[in-house]
C-alpha cells in the first residue's frame, strides 16, 4: 500500500520550485516531469562562459526523500560526464553537501559541509555548477577522470587529453539543446539573470567566488555591471577553464 508522503516535504518542495520559478537563477533551470510528482526534478545546466564548459546543456535528475529537507536529495546527471567527482557509469555526483549530516571522521569532511536543513535545490545546483569547474581531486568518483584532470594541471595544459574529452562532450550536448529548443547562454552578460525590474537577490552574488578564482581575477579585474548583478571581465580571457 503506498504511503502518503508528509506534508512538511511537499510544502518545503512547492515552495522551493515556486522561488526558483519566481527568482530565476543564472545558471540552471527546473522543470517536473510529472507534476503530480513534486519529489522527482528535471534539471538543466548551462556551461558557465569562458570555461571548459561554455556552451554546454548538461541534464540532470533530482529525486527528494520523504523526509526532506532533513536529508538531502541525490543529483544525477543523466548527460554523459567525464569529471572527477561524477560517476562514470551512473551519473551521479559526489559532493559534500549532498551527504547526510552524519559525524564521518574517516570522510575526511568536516560535518558544516555537509546537507543540513538550511541547505536548499539553489545551493545544491550552484555548487555543482562550481564543481564542474573546480573538481575536488582528494576524493575522487572518477579516478580516471582524477588521474586525467591532476595531469592537465601540473603540465599546465600541455596535456590536453582532459580539456579535449569536455570539450568533445561539450559539443554533443548542442544537438540535444537545439531538439529542446534551448538557447545557451554563451557570453557573461547572456548567462546571468537580469535583475532590473526585480528585487534585489543574492544569487549573482553566489557564483562570484566562481568566476573570481585564481585564473578567471586577474587582481580584481572583474567589475560588477550594476544593472544586472552579473561579474564579467573586460579583457578576453583564454577560455581554458582552469582553476
Amino acid at each position: 500500500m503506498a504511503t502518503t508522503p508528509p506534508s512538511a516535504a511537499l510544502r518545503a518542495l512547492s515552495l522551493e520550485l515556486k522561488k526558483i520559478h519566481d527568482e530565476p537563477v543564472e545558471g540552471f533551470t527546473v522543470t517536473l516531469p510529472n507534476e503530480a510528482n513534486l519529489f522527482e526534478w528535471e534539471v538543466a545546466i548551462f556551461g558557465p562562459p569562458e570555461t571548459l564548459y561554455e556552451g554546454g546543456y548538461f541534464k540532470a535528475k533530482m529525486k527528494f526523500p520523504h523526509d526532506y529537507p532533513y536529508s538531502p536529495p541525490t543529483f544525477k546527471f543523466t548527460t554523459k560526464m567525464w569529471h572527477p567527482n561524477i560517476y562514470d557509469q551512473t551519473g551521479d555526483v559526489c559532493i559534500s553537501i549532498l551527504h547526510p549530516p552524519v559525524d564521518d571522521p574517516q570522510s575526511g569532511e568536516l560535518p558544516s559541509e555537509r546537507w543540513n536543513p538550511t541547505q536548499s535545490v539553489r545551493t545544491i545546483l550552484l555548487s555543482v555548477i562550481s564543481l564542474l569547474n573546480e573538481p575536488n581531486t582528494f576524493s575522487p568518483a572518477n579516478v580516471d577522470a582524477s588521474v586525467m584532470y591532476r595531469k592537465w594541471k601540473d603540465s599546465k595544459g600541455s596535456d590536453p587529453e582532459y580539456p579535449n574529452i569536455i570539450r568533445r562532450q561539450v559539443s554533443k550536448t548542442k544537438a540535444e539543446a537545439q531538439k529542446d529548443g534551448v538557447k545557451v547562454p554563451l557570453t557573461l552578460q547572456d548567462y546571468c539573470i537580469q535583475h532590473k525590474a526585480q528585487t534585489p537577490s543574492h544569487s549573482s552574488q553566489d557564483l562570484t567566488d566562481f568566476y573570481e578564482d585564481d585564473d578567471y581575477a586577474d587582481d580584481g579585474d572583474y567589475e560588477e555591471e550594476e544593472e544586472d548583478g552579473c561579474y564579467f571581465d573586460d579583457e578576453d580571457d583564454s577560455g581554458n577553464g582552469e582553476s
